[in-house]
């Protein structure tokens, strides 16, 4: 079983787990606003059954983004569990390559994500703008991770969707990880309806898929009807071949267990699908053994 989403760090690395609080898309955090190693997540996810894992960078200073890599790649070292890292670039710097290259000396890298996400609300908000994935810097930047064999890990609401499938096109040679399964915020018709609109528009595009994490981040509890709606919706858009498991642990672990946030997940999904989004899609996009 892969989880192919989640984080560890050092409280001392991140500047919004430092100093005043910060808000955060998540809620109030105190309980994870501390360390939280490698032998800690290892034991949240191998008590669920998980043998391998996706390290997705966790917004560490931008200037430090090779420092984030090779602190993950040794605490995988060092605890024999296999993780490989999509860590963070500045796909809107002029000419990305030199992060790219630098990246690539760390073997554990399988790609980048650089978060798009802007809402009105300003809580939601993390981009700069609304449209950055139209951005021709940036989708040439993206597109040139299809010379590494790197994926792009993509995360936009629902009222960006249009955009990120723009993106998608411009990038053929990239396999877009959409986050969070399209972040579902606007849990009223309407808003049900523009993510499913956003969600058919990604779908049409074959080289993104979908990963099923992060569902508790606008609920604040680990929801069994959300996340099998948000599944069944998903696997019905994008096929299970095109859906993936992460757990968005330590985020999630604010208001469950490991044991119970998988279950939920493995419940709400067919048996027959079972296979691919616990394990083989996972395995084909970030290239794992």
């Amino acid at each position: 079983m892969i989880d192919a989403h989640f984080h560890i760090w050092r409280q001392a690395d991140l500047p919004w787990l430092t100093g005043p609080m910060q808000p955060r898309i998540f809620g109030p955090y105190e309980p994870i606003r501390r360390d939280y190693p490698i032998a800690e997540y290892v034991a949240d996810a191998t008590s669920a059954g998980i043998t391998g894992a996706v390290y997705v960078q966790a917004n560490w200073p931008v200037d430090r983004y090779l420092e984030e890599a090779a602190f993950v790649a040794e605490a995988s070292e060092a605890s024999g569990f296999p993780i490989a890292i999509v860590a963070y670039a500045d796909m809107l710097a002029g000419d990305a390559r030199p992060q790219l290259d630098a990246l690539a000396a760390n073997a554990r890298v399988r790609g980048v994500r650089m978060q798009l996400h802007w809402h009105e609300n300003p809580l939601y908000r993390f981009a700069g703008g609304p449209d950055l994935a139209r951005d021709p810097v940036l989708q040439r930047n993206v597109a040139r991770l299809a010379d590494y064999g790197w994926s792009f890990d993509l995360q936009v609401f629902a009222g960006q969707m249009d955009g990120a499938a723009a993106l998608a096109e411009a990038c053929p040679g990239v396999t877009f990880v959409l986050q969070h399964a399209g972040m579902l915020e606007d849990l009223s018709p309407a808003g049900i309806d523009a993510w499913r609109s956003g969600m058919a528009l990604l779908a049409a595009r074959p080289n993104v898929v979908s990963k099923l994490s992060g569902l508790g981040t606008f609920l604040r509890r680990n929801d069994e009807a959300h996340v099998a709606m948000i599944a069944s919706e998903t696997l019905a858009l994008f096929g299970a071949d095109r859906c993936l498991f992460g757990s968005n642990f330590p985020i999630e672990k604010l208001w469950t267990s490991y044991p119970a946030l998988f279950a939920a997940h493995w419940a709400a999904v067919p048996p027959a699908d079972r296979s691919a989004v616990f394990s083989s899609t996972a395995k084909r996009v970030y290239r794992l053994a």
